[in-house]
């Protein structure tokens, strides 16, 4: 039975991206919301709307009950969690599944598996994807850990099997350190996941942090969508993504990429999907994998032509991939901004009323965001209000562009992130695209200084 009304188990740009796109499909939506977000552009815009609790995300976006309801009393026959949220809960994926209604990702038990860090990268290799040395699961004892240190050699990463944001990660930088830090890794994976496993790693000198975007039908076909560099972060969060990245050649696309593409045939793995690696002098190192859509998507869209949100839609009505991996062109360049309500060096959150919107616009210009001039953003959610994607037939045309466009943006009434962006877009490193993951926080501290 085809798919007719899908509900959206999410809030701000990515629900009214699905939104969109399930219109395009002739396919009506349902806004589920918190008394905070009743005002939001992807409510106003949806066919149906259920509020489903108060501001806190756990009684309203978390509130699984609420959202199985809001889904049986608006008939939808299909959910999809966006990112972030509920998008990555294995137990959420069951219930919507055994409520007869489609979930639009992967199948539960992959979601499960790639949850687990330690999981997770003993399926990476088995599956063939390179990884990080380390240690095989998890460890349990000091002594465990001095031994697989040694193996890989100092300095390593103390890492917390559940949960990311940095939380649980430790560098060690030496033997001296090792008790002490897989102590504080424990305590902060407890306090912050309930979970204090911690699994040690190999710690790379100065990566790059490069993913490939993966697609499956859940029949064992497969395909790689080419991969985007997500390097300039702070603390672990992404700041500016591009696609393709500045440093991998046609040929190490092609060779990653159908490693991940055949990994996700042998899993029979089902929708979108992000498997994440730092790079170093040209060897790739599996650190995790997304079983959903990124919030960086739009670049990889940009590049190939294709609808991914559509694509998911089309999957989980049991329908094939729509293209095969030789019908898949890559062209051009392409590089997202996130745009955050929030100071623009000191990162402290500014929520509050917008006062003057005006989104940049031209010939390859795309902004994702809900905003509208009188909308007062919520300080109760991620500070994250719009995304700027900008193509180009070459990286240097869509600098280019970039930089207009973000001239062109206008958010007035609180801070925004738009000035880091276009201070970002001036550094020759940042032009020259000679950066790793650790180039934003040195930048910000040699700024600062």
């Amino acid at each position: 039975m085809a798919i007719r009304r899908i509900l959206i188990a999410n809030r701000g740009e990515i629900a009214l991206r699905i939104h969109r796109a399930a219109h395009e499909m002739g396919i009506e939506t349902v806004a589920v919301h918190s008394t905070a977000d009743a005002d939001a552009m992807h409510v106003r815009l949806a066919d149906h709307a259920v509020c489903i609790g108060p501001p806190a995300a756990a009684d309203s976006y978390l509130n699984i009950a609420a959202i199985i309801s809001a889904a049986e009393i608006t008939g939808a026959d299909a959910i999809h969690p966006g990112y972030g949220f509920l998008s990555e809960n294995a137990k959420f994926a069951e219930i919507v599944e055994a409520h007869d209604i489609a979930w639009i990702g992967p199948k539960p038990e992959h979601i499960r598996t790639m949850g687990d860090k330690v999981e997770a990268k003993r399926t990476a290799g088995k599956l063939g994807l390179p990884l990080v040395p380390g240690s095989d699961g998890a460890v349990e004892t000091i002594e465990e850990a001095r031994k697989v240190a040694e193996e890989c050699g100092y300095p390593v990463l103390a890492k917390a099997a559940s949960g990311g944001g940095g939380r649980g990660m430790k560098v060690i930088q030496n033997e001296d350190e090792l008790e002490t830090q897989i102590s504080q890794a424990k305590s902060e994976a407890k306090a912050a996941f309930g979970d204090d496993t911690v699994y040690i790693e190999k710690y790379l000198g100065n990566p790059r942090h490069i993913e490939f975007q993966v697609f499956g039908d859940g029949n064992g076909n497969a395909i790689h969508l080419g991969e985007r560099d997500c390097s300039l972060q702070r603390r672990h969060q992404k700041v500016l993504e591009e696609a393709p990245s500045p440093v991998i050649t046609p040929e190490e696309r092609e060779r990653m990429g159908m490693i991940c593409a055949n990994a996700m045939a042998d899993m029979g793995y089902r929708g979108a999907g992000t498997i994440e690696f730092l790079w170093e002098d040209g060897e790739f190192y599996f650190i995790e994998m997304n079983t959903r859509l990124q919030v960086e998507h739009p670049v990889t869209e940009a590049i190939t032509g294709l609808d991914l949100v559509r694509e998911q839609i089309r999957i989980a009505d049991g329908k094939p991939l729509s293209v095969t991996q030789d019908e898949l062109r890559f062209t051009g360049h392409a590089i997202e901004c996130r745009i955050n309500a929030e100071d623009p060096f000191t990162f402290a959150p500014s929520p509050g009323q917008v006062t003057y919107y005006h989104a940049a616009g031209g010939m390859h210009v795309r902004v994702d965001s809900g905003l509208y001039a009188g909308y007062r953003i919520p300080p109760y959610y991620d500070s994250m209000i719009a995304k700027l994607i900008v193509y180009g037939r070459t990286r240097e045309g869509c600098i280019m562009r970039l930089r207009r466009a973000l001239e062109e943006m206008v958010v007035e009434g609180v801070k925004t992130s738009i000035p880091l962006h276009e201070e970002l877009l001036r550094q020759p490193d940042v032009l020259s695209g000679d950066y790793s993951i650790k180039w934003l926080e040195e930048w910000l501290k040699d700024r600062d200084a």
